[in-house]
């Protein structure tokens, strides 16, 4: 059993770490997606920026957070602890937030987000970790679903108070960027004080971050999910597409609800079937399910369309968000799971670099469907190539995760 972690039988009491962690992300969620829903109206709405430059700030936010990943997933495993980071993190990401309303103009704004995903990049790799050195290794995918329930739990709580504030006063943006304070604060104070190390506290003398000793279903899977990424572009495109259809943008964080409701509803139950099927096979489902609520994003004329979207879209992010990280634990084994958590999420980066960017010029230059009709095509793509290298991925599995570093 690793440190941090209770025993506990298939169905036993999910462990204290796990619930913890579960907590600290549902108040930092409740925090980021109180202020998340409505930013790219605010940009657009408030300080008139173009899609083009929203596209920008959402690639230049996620591959900054998926850029520092690598170095803080190899940090905390040549350090041997996980906590550090995982408060830093969390610190950076929810101080910066409420600092939003006081800006004037988008390249302000940048700069906040900037922030805010640094501390989302420093967190990310080590609490994964510490998530899997919590569990099981029977229960990994039921420990990262438990874990994304309920940070997708908080992502239902925040739009709601945003609606709330915004139904109140339309235009009382600033407002919502204020009280996100709240609930962060809370969230740095649990992971503070709730939260138990795990690692082996002695330095591994891990050497840098590298890919040399990624086994070769890891690098595949790795390869398949940058398709992936390049295609799943920032949700500011999907919540400027429900504008673009005639939603009013005070109800837009409504929508929002209902797909977290759907995702926080279906994590645990799909991370536990993912234990007894098989994780490739539920990420082959998400995938396909992503490229076809993106094509009915592309091909939707309606304002009524995007309630029905949002409600579907939560049904292939339970089965992907927290289950791709349980699948690269599984591949990498424990003595560097940190550091080859941060390498993934490095390719992850990569692609989500250029992802937001290009979707936003394909809006303002060739039509408002045109960023979605590609992501469609590109996640059905990785979807396929799931199927295509599946049988190879089964029979080098075992084999994988008895060599990988």
């Amino acid at each position: 059993m690793t440190p941090g972690s209770e025993p506990s039988g298939p169905r036993g009491r999910v462990p204290r770490n796990i619930r913890m962690m579960g907590l600290v992300s549902l108040l930092t969620d409740a925090s980021s997606e109180m202020v998340y829903p409505v930013l790219p109206l605010f940009l657009a709405n408030v300080l008139g920026a173009p899609v083009a430059a929203i596209g920008l700030i959402e690639s230049l936010a996620e591959a900054t957070a998926a850029f520092m990943k690598v170095g803080s997933g190899w940090l905390s495993d040549r350090v041997g602890r996980r906590k550090p980071l995982i408060a830093l993190g969390y610190s950076l990401s929810n101080l910066a937030k409420p600092f939003l309303a006081l800006s004037a103009t988008w390249p302000a704004v940048l700069a906040l987000r900037l922030s805010d995903r640094l501390g989302k990049g420093v967190r990310t790799a080590p609490r994964d970790a510490l998530i899997a050195e919590s569990a099981e290794p029977g229960e990994r995918g039921r420990a990262f679903g438990v874990h994304r329930a309920l940070d997708t739990l908080g992502a239902a709580i925040g739009p709601f108070v945003a609606w709330a504030v915004l139904t109140l006063s339309p235009d009382a943006y600033r407002t919502v960027f204020l009280i996100s304070a709240i609930p962060g604060t809370l969230a740095i104070l649990v992971v503070l004080f709730a939260v138990r190390d795990t690692g082996s506290r002695k330095p591994s003398g891990a050497a840098a971050p590298s890919f040399k000793g990624f086994s070769r279903p890891l690098v595949v899977f790795t390869a398949i999910s940058g398709v992936f990424a390049l295609a799943n572009s920032s949700d500011a495109m999907l919540i400027l597409r429900a504008q673009d259809l005639g939603v009013t943008p005070a109800v837009i964080p409504l929508m929002y609800v209902v797909f977290n409701i759907v995702g926080a509803l279906l994590s645990g139950p799909l991370g536990a079937r993912s234990d007894r099927v098989g994780r490739r096979r539920l990420l082959i489902f998400g995938f396909a399910g992503y490229a076809l609520v993106y094509l009915g994003f592309a091909l939707a004329q309606s304002a009524a369309s995007p309630w029905l979207l949002f409600a579907l879209y939560g049904i292939p992010y339970a089965a992907t968000e927290g289950m791709t990280r349980a699948y690269v634990c599984d591949l990498a084994g424990p003595e560097r799971r940190g550091t080859v958590l941060g390498a993934y999420t490095f390719v992850l980066g990569l692609a989500a670099l250029p992802s937001s960017a290009l979707a936003g010029v394909l809006w303002d230059t060739v039509s408002h469907s045109a960023p979605f009709l590609l992501s469609a095509v590109l996640m059905g793509g990785a979807a396929t190539a799931l199927v295509v290298a599946g049988r190879w991925l089964d029979a080098h599995r075992e084999e994988a995760c008895s060599l990988s570093l």
